[in-house]
Order: C-alpha cells, then sequence, then structure tokens
C-alpha cells in the first residue's frame, strides 16, 4: 500500500513537500514514481527515484523546480515541490511498478501499486 499525503492550497510561487509512505511491500526494492492528473486530463508522470535514489528522472515541465527523495528505512518518498504555478493544480500520486517490468519508469503503464492521491491547489 502506498499514501500519498502533504496536498493543500498555496499561492503561486510557493512550496509544498509530499510524502509518500509505503506498506506491506519491499520499499527498499522498488522504483518510485510520481504521476498528477489535473483537472480534465489525463495523468501525467512527474517524477521518479530508482531503488537506491541514485538515479532521478523529472518531466520537463517541473525539472529545477521538483526534487525526489527516498528514506528507505522509514519507506517514504518525499516530492519537494518549489515555484508552484497554477498549471501544477493536481491530484498527485505515487506508485510503485511491477517487479521486472521493461516498461519505461515514467510511464504510468509501467506501475502496478498506486497510493490514494492527495490534491494540490496552486492559486495565482
Amino acid at each position: 500500500q502506498l499514501q500519498a499525503s502533504g496536498g493543500g492550497q498555496v499561492q503561486a510561487g510557493g512550496s509544498l513537500r509530499l510524502s509518500c509512505a509505503a506498506s506491506g511491500i519491499a520499499f527498499s526494492s522498488y522504483t518510485i514514481g510520481w504521476f498528477r492528473r489535473a483537472p480534465g486530463k489525463e495523468r501525467d508522470f512527474v517524477a521518479y527515484i530508482t531503488w537506491s535514489g541514485s538515479t532521478t528522472v523529472y518531466a520537463d515541465s517541473v525539472k529545477g523546480r521538483f526534487t525526489v527523495s527516498r528514506d528507505n528505512a522509514k519507506k517514504t518518498t518525499t516530492l519537494q515541490m518549489n515555484s508552484l504555478k497554477a498549471e501544477d493544480t493536481a491530484v498527485y500520486y505515487c506508485a510503485a511498478p511491477r517487479l521486472g517490468t521493461t516498461i519505461t519508469r515514467s510511464s504510468a503503464g509501467a506501475y502496478q501499486h498506486w497510493g490514494q492521491g492527495t490534491l494540490v491547489t496552486v492559486s495565482s
């Protein structure tokens, strides 16, 4: 199980820190991905971090503003979001992929375990 938290309402230019807590999975074995779904739009890739934390990948739209990190001992992943824009408004989800999948980790199709989302609203 994965559970995202930390969403809320913030003004443009502000920051939020999302967390994803895992239970029931071997957390340290998994890449963890972050996705978001804006109102009326499809789910989009935001970022992922590999099991060791050695590799992080970001969508172009958030590169330089968002940072993903993890603490395997605490079984948590964090998405630090700075310089937020109105277009960042969305429900944010964390997810873990099917182990052994060859689908790129930036694709939602790679992911099997999805957490409940947390809503981020950025007002301009």
